[in-house]
């Protein structure tokens, strides 16, 4: 049964999908049903984080001794990848301790190296899907008065094959995929459709009088603003993806005054070396640019090559931090990413940047972005 949610994207109607983490959590419940009831369910549902409603049917859903099989297939709408159409399976069995345990098995990667959302050794298993599978597995236990222990593990069967079409082996994660997702949703991405989006989001804003925006790549950005209460700072946030260079250029054609750009680290150190598709599959320069900027500031050899083999952003912050190199290190990346921002702007509206982590926080802002904020702090007040 399709997932029959559409989005307008660019004039065109696309049909959105939904990810590993909810599929997951889908077979995790129907496996608990078979378990626990001794039924195989003809369809699962939940609601995902993101409010919307999924129902799949399972592709089976059977015993295998004492532990309950169930396995559901990875729709990606409009937005084919590597794991469109991929089994992702739940075994759960009952456990002797209380609570519910979520490990990964065959075709779910391992974490290997620091930086990661998880920690090393764990399996690739995020966080919100985590609790994705906790919720739908508890409420089946709700449902069937059932409060012993139970043990989900999460399996692909053909996931260290889809792993060689990722980014995985290079991020330390080894053996499968990641079961991945913050919404629970995928939103088709169509590159034109969503260049034409954010030029049409861009449009609207500067219809309606805005003279100054808030950019951001995505969820996380927009997290950050409302956590920091600048999405009150009285100009429209609007998310770019990863189509910044696009973003900067309408900006210009519509005559907005001033553009302050918010992202994670991950995105935008990309900046710093004047890469303004920041989508992995054009440039994943993160580290080489930390490292650039880490020897510039006085960064030993060693903390050089570490800054090379980190796997994640967060990873270096935490090498700059055992390194005292934090400060200069941002402040010279910075200066980069406001070089390129303005040479990208070409005089057509003030332009500056805000760097933040999930886990460090706010990492650091451009001079111009500072005196944005404080000019904007100011008109509010």
């Amino acid at each position: 049964m399709p997932f029959e949610h559409y989005i307008q994207s660019g004039g065109k109607r696309l049909r959105c999908g939904y990810t590993t983490g909810t599929c997951a959590a889908l077979a995790a419940a129907g496996a608990a049903r078979l378990l626990l009831g001794g039924r195989a369910p003809e369809s699962v549902t939940l609601t995902t984080p993101g409010g919307l409603p999924v129902t799949a049917a399972p592709r089976y859903c059977r015993m295998a001794g004492e532990t309950a099989c169930c396995a559901v297939e990875k729709d990606g709408g409009d937005d084919i990848d590597a794991t469109h159409g991929a089994l992702i399976e739940a075994r759960v069995e009952r456990a002797a301790q209380p609570g519910v345990v979520i490990d990964g098995g065959p075709g779910v990667g391992r974490v290997t190296k620091p930086g990661l959302e998880q920690p090393v050794g764990a399996a690739a298993i995020n966080r919100v899907p985590r609790r994705m599978i906790e919720q739908a597995v508890r409420a089946v236990c709700d449902a069937l008065n059932w409060d012993g222990g139970l043990r989900v593990t999460i399996c692909v069967p053909e996931g260290a094959a889809l792993a060689k079409k990722t980014f995985n082996p290079q991020l330390g994660i080894e053996g499968g995929i990641s079961i991945l997702g913050t919404s629970g949703i995928v939103e088709p991405m169509s590159m034109q459709a969503l260049i034409d989006t954010v030029a049409l989001s861009l449009r609207q804003a500067r219809a309606q009088g805005a003279a100054r925006v808030l950019l951001t790549p995505g969820n996380y950005g927009v997290d950050f603003l409302r956590e920091q209460g600048l999405d009150a700072a009285g100009a429209p946030v609007v998310k770019c993806s990863n189509f910044i260079g696009d973003a900067l250029d309408e900006a210009a054609a519509l005559g907005f005054a001033d553009v302050l750009l918010v992202g994670h680290i991950g995105k935008l150190a990309k900046l710093a070396g004047g890469v303004m598709n920041t989508h992995s599959r054009y440039a994943d320069c993160r580290t080489e640019l930390l490292c650039a900027h880490a020897a510039v500031c006085g960064a030993s050899q060693k903390t050089c090559a570490a800054l090379l083999d980190a796997a994640t952003t967060d990873a270096c912050i935490a090498l700059l931090d055992e390194a005292g190199l934090r400060a200069p290190v941002l402040d010279s990346l910075l200066r980069a990413v406001e070089r390129h921002l303005v040479r990208r702007a070409a005089g057509a509206y003030r332009v500056g940047a805000v760097l933040f982590s999930n886990e460090y926080g706010l990492l650091g802002r451009t001079a111009s972005a500072a005196e944005m904020l404080t000019e904007w702090k100011g008109k509010k007040q």
